[in-house]
């Protein structure tokens, strides 16, 4: 079973590395030293060999003892033979004599004798090339064996020991380590959805958790300033949609108080029908943006058709404020990637907005630059600071020129939220004489 926790999986990825490798440099040590006890091992018993192969003589038809080594002590096991005759051994069993024997008339090398666990090793003795005997010398293996043991259980004992401490210091280094974490978690779970001003406060980041958390409070910003954003809009939108819901309301309760002529019913059903569009386009404009920012599929539409029918929607205005307004045909025919209506929708509000403050012209251009279509409306009006170039796109605010004018100031707003919801946008140019709007959006 997978094991709950970032820290349990930690811990126990460290747990089995470490015991892993334990085990490695365990068995690897054991190994190299009974490799090496043996070693030494097959070094005594040849040396004692070479010592007793130093004191014998040729004589007769084979070998003559000299006076060296005691070959029968115990301590010292040594057998010598004339051929395959006995001379001389130690007081040892059947088992060491029989191995003893068999290397009487084999080649010199080494012998392992079980039980006793010892050690063999036998050199031919020659003359004139012709072997005459025998040495045999031997070594028990028993004070090997017990070091050998003791080693590896000593190795056991520390192997375990080094695991314990081991774990002890990943369990506290690991709690330390994602203490942050935890801490995080519990203030995260604490919030509720009201609380946008709460952050985690980790202080300057000089590690990979603050960073963390410095990442997320700084989400958690952007999330905070997007939610006021929309709390804002949707206050101003609020008091957009009320006030011509109310003069609605105060022109049927007026025409409905008493009987009027005919001509009266007509100029409160106008004012009636122009307020229920000014509603319908707010309302559409929201619709198109919720439809744009889910992802719905896009269409595509003539660029300079799309100007056209935005002209045409403002013509009242214009005509109102007795300004020349004019779409200017591309040299050729354009196409943008986003529904026709949708592009009316974003250049509609640029538009009127031109007339409401241009003195006596304004201009619609289409052109294309790289992958955008780019609608540029000009006009002869006051135009807009450079400090406020930004902050007559955010919902309710108007320029210094526009404090006197009509509406909740929602048009620039709604028309850059779409724009931006299209993979476009709209910008201002300052600096210059009049107003001078730029719509970028993409190509088909």
């Amino acid at each position: 079973m997978r094991p709950r926790g970032v820290r349990t999986r930690l811990f126990l990825a460290v747990m089995l590395a470490v015991g892993a490798a334990l085990a490695l440099m365990l068995v690897a040590f054991n190994f190299v030293l009974a490799r090496s006890l043996g070693h030494e091992a097959g070094q005594v018993a040849h040396g004692r060999t070479l010592a007793e192969l130093a004191v014998v003589r040729p004589g007769g038809g084979g070998i003559v003892l000299g006076e060296g080594l005691d070959a029968g002590a115990p301590d010292t096991p040594v057998w010598v033979f004339s051929g395959r005759r006995l001379l001389e051994g130690p007081r040892a069993g059947a088992t060491l004599n029989a191995a003893a024997l068999a290397l009487a008339s084999a080649p010199s090398g080494y012998v392992t004798v079980r039980d006793p666990h010892t050690r063999l090793y036998g050199e031919p003795v020659l003359r004139n090339g012709v072997r005459i005997g025998t040495i045999v010398g031997g070594v028990s293996l028993a004070a090997y064996d017990q070091t050998r043991q003791t080693a590896l259980l000593a190795s056991l004992g520390l192997g375990v020991l080094v695991l314990l401490v081991v774990a002890l210091a990943a369990r506290w280094l690991l709690a330390s380590a994602l203490r942050p974490v935890s801490t995080m978690t519990a203030q995260a779970a604490a919030w509720s959805e009201t609380d946008i001003d709460h952050r985690f406060g980790a202080g300057p980041p000089y590690d990979e958790l603050t960073q963390l958390a410095a990442t997320l409070d700084g989400l958690l910003d952007r999330l905070a300033a997007s939610l006021r954003r929309e709390q804002r809009f949707s206050a101003e939108l609020s008091h957009e949609l009320r006030l011509p819901l109310s003069r609605v309301l105060a022109e049927t309760e007026l025409a409905l108080r008493r009987e009027r002529q005919p001509e009266e019913y007509r100029e409160a059903l106008t004012d009636v029908h122009r307020d229920a569009q000014q509603l319908a386009r707010t309302v559409e404009a929201l619709v198109a943006a919720a439809r744009q920012e889910s992802g719905a599929a896009r269409g595509t539409a003539d660029a300079y058709a799309v100007a056209t029918e935005a002209v045409e929607a403002c013509a009242a205005l214009a005509a109102q404020r007795d300004v020349d307004l004019a779409a200017e045909e591309p040299p050729a025919p354009l196409r943008i990637g986003i529904d026709g209506q949708l592009a009316e929708r974003i250049l509609q509000p640029v538009v009127e907005n031109a007339c409401r403050y241009g003195k006596g012209n304004v201009r619609v251009t289409v052109s294309r630059d790289a992958s955008r279509v780019l609608y540029v409306v000009e006009d002869d009006g006051p135009g807009v600071a450079q400090a406020e170039r930004d902050r007559i796109f955010e919902p309710g605010v108007r320029g210094t020129s526009g404090a006197t004018a009509d509406g909740a100031g929602l048009g620039l707003a709604l028309a850059r939220r779409l724009a931006r919801s299209a993979s476009g946008d709209v910008d201002v140019e300052t600096g210059g004489a009049g107003g001078r709007f730029v719509i970028a959006l993409p190509t088909a």
